[in-house]
């Protein structure tokens, strides 16, 4: 599997961020919702990777830089065509050695509290991450699950 830094243009990408962002507003009452979409993506401040096998889109995750020590997981998906291959897992893995790279000394995230999204936070927790209070500009939301990992 090939990990680049995406742009954000191609008609696969566009697509799965949308399919993304849809879902997301699907699952998650409209005040806690805090995917973004594909403009909000496009901001400096976040780097987009596509995951690629071939030429088929496997995944997508962003990072956000919040401040020079701390890093934001952001829109973290895999392809529907492609689930339970391991690009999540490679592509977490890809972005946690980025925010390292960086010299960021915590990363974390918001997700879903819903049935839906145990998955997700099972794999977060097999990184290590853990259940935190808000960071950044979110607020306590029962719909919210809040998780950090020290680098």
């Amino acid at each position: 599997m090939e990990i680049k830094v995406d742009d954000l243009t191609g008609p696969e990408v566009v697509r799965l961020v949308g399919e993304h962002f849809q879902s997301m507003e699907q699952q998650s009452p409209a005040e806690s919702m805090h995917a973004l979409n594909l403009e909000g993506l496009k901001k400096p401040e976040i780097t987009f990777w596509s995951a690629w096998e071939q030429d088929e889109l496997m995944g997508c995750g962003a990072l956000k830089e919040l401040d020079s020590q701390h890093g934001e997981i952001k829109s973290m998906r895999t392809s529907s065509l492609h689930l339970r291959k391991g690009a999540a897992r490679q592509l977490l893995a890809h972005i946690i050695e980025e925010a390292k790279r960086r010299g960021y000394l915590r990363l974390s995230l918001e997700t879903g509290s819903m049935e839906s999204f145990q998955p997700a936070i099972r794999l977060y927790e097999s990184f290590g991450f853990q259940n935190s209070l808000p960071f950044a500009d979110y607020i306590e939301d029962p719909n919210s699950v809040f998780m950090t990992k020290e680098l």
